[in-house]
């Protein structure tokens, strides 16, 4: 029941955040880009965290270091990749610009919705291995989600929605983790070592996504000041998910 209600409470605190656009409305553009640059920095380091930190070594110790744990790996990354290339699927961070077209609005309410769907699952299998393992892959995913879901608000906006409608929308596809994390917790105990099965293509995802959609996004800052800020950010992600290991042993 312990995880039951984790998985439930977290994938509810994750979906929330699609809401967390309205608070940005006043921004103008240049202020807005220079924050999400910095939380997609800092969502780099999270998600790096959480694979090299957290989940690989979970993977490794309960699978073993060969070649099982490896395969898993890649699996992770090819599924995130044909994803991403079969419904057009970007992760949306940065407001559109020549560098950084985004998707039509349909198919970033699918895409998003598919995304969650993963999330959810990802997040209910950390924590039916543990409480500790669970609570580092939910923060590396809100880390993840706050400047995608800002991202995703500015694009439904941009396509014609008003506010209101946009922010229905952008959480009616996040509530599709709540569907990912039902099916891993009413499937998972009848296939054996689903959940650790998916933590290495947990990690695989997650560093599908730090190293394809998030740090490439980065190079588009050329000042040393902000490469800076971007390093020190993805630092301090990196510290928090190498705190949570140190805390939780």
């Amino acid at each position: 029941m312990m995880v039951w209600l984790y998985s439930l409470l977290s994938v509810l605190v994750v979906s929330a955040i699609s809401l967390i656009g309205i608070f940005f409305l006043s921004l103008n553009e240049k202020r807005l880009q220079r924050i999400l640059f910095i939380l997609v920095s800092f969502a780099v380091g999270g998600l790096f965290g959480d694979a090299f930190i957290h989940l690989l070594p979970e993977s490794f110790g309960r699978l073993g270091a060969g070649l099982e744990t490896s395969f898993y790996v890649i699996v992770g990354i090819l599924i995130f990749f044909i994803v991403e290339k079969v419904i057009l699927w970007r992760h949306c961070h940065i407001p559109t610009s020549v560098h950084h077209p985004h998707p039509v609005v349909t198919m970033n309410i699918i895409g998003d919705g598919v995304h969650n769907l993963i999330d959810g699952m990802v997040i209910a299998a950390s924590y039916a291995i543990s409480v500790s393992l669970g609570l580092a892959t939910t923060l590396a995913v809100v880390l993840h989600e706050i400047p995608q879901e800002i991202g995703d608000f500015g694009v439904l906006v941009n396509g014609g929605f008003s506010p209101r409608r946009a922010l229905f929308f952008n959480f009616l596809s996040a509530l599709t983790a709540l569907v990912g994390a039902l099916m891993v917790l009413v499937v998972g105990p009848h296939i054996k070592d689903l959940s650790v099965i998916l933590l290495p293509v947990t990690a695989g995802g997650f560093i599908y996504i730090a190293g394809s959609d998030l740090i490439p996004e980065l190079q588009h800052c050329g000042s040393m000041k902000d490469t800076a800020l971007q390093f020190l950010a993805i630092i301090l992600g990196i510290m928090i998910m190498t705190i949570l290991r140190i805390i939780n042993g």
